[in-house]
């Protein structure tokens, strides 16, 4: 069965639990101190454990169905967050935050370099004086991109309540001219192989070429770090956490 990853609101938090970047951005949260709004917040897994600490908290995505789920993780949680049904490259909440903030990978929806501009006008629009925008993106590997298309790569290995164990892999077919990705991930369990295929399109922006995306969209790279905890950026990095500010 073809899905999308953002029509199954359950599986997305099997994949992608709040265990990964949630410490990382509630310790921005904390720093900003509010109000903080999560862009492509999905199902709110990385905002409602910083609302939880008091902050006010805001969350905008395109998807109705991450939308509801995160109305139900909040009121799970008992606490109040806004979440509002919009596009990143332009949206208009009538406030500023503190902190803006794009987790895991979702800024790589953005395929075209002016989507990328629309979307940092919006963000400088919506950020307080001395405000931060703070993001990850995958540090882009070539094992991974250059992969013929026919090659499954393991991306990983999750527990499912009525699957059990579930393989997800990876099939690239990368446009070097547009760095677009447009991979095709497969889920496969005992007895049951590729029940589940989805495709994944996500933009690669490599490090030399990331200041100058932020710098043409008004901001400066503050601090770069090659993962949540807040470890060097290095060569072998999986990814590129950034703290910007307005240039």
């Amino acid at each position: 069965m073809t899905a999308s990853l953002y029509s199954d609101p359950r599986l997305y938090d099997l994949m992608f639990p709040a265990t990964d970047y949630g410490p990382f951005y509630a310790g921005e949260a904390r720093r900003a101190g509010g109000p903080v709004l999560e862009l492509a917040c999905g199902t709110g897994r990385l905002l409602v454990p910083i609302a939880r600490e008091g902050v006010r908290a805001v969350g905008l995505d395109l998807s109705a169905a991450m939308l509801a789920a995160a109305r139900e993780h909040a009121r799970e949680a008992g606490v109040a967050v806004e979440f509002v049904e919009g596009d990143m490259r332009a949206f208009d909440l009538g406030e500023r935050f503190a902190l803006v903030f794009v987790g895991r990978n979702s800024l790589l929806h953005l395929h075209r370099t002016e989507d990328l501009l629309a979307c940092f006008a919006s963000v400088r629009r919506h950020l307080l004086p001395g405000g931060a925008f703070v993001f990850d993106v995958f540090n882009p590997n070539f094992r991974i991109l250059g992969a013929p298309s026919e090659e499954r790569l393991p991306v990983m290995r999750l527990a499912h309540p009525e699957k059990g164990e579930v393989l997800v892999e990876q099939a690239s077919d990368y446009d070097k001219a547009t760095q677009v990705n447009r991979a095709t991930w497969y889920f496969s369990a005992a007895g049951d192989p590729d029940f589940l295929v989805m495709p994944l399109h996500l933009r690669s922006i490599f490090p030399q070429e990331l200041p100058l995306l932020l710098a043409a969209g008004g901001f400066r790279l503050e601090a770069r770090y090659g993962g949540p905890a807040r470890e060097p950026f290095a060569h072998h990095s999986h990814a590129q956490v950034c703290i910007c500010r307005a240039a």
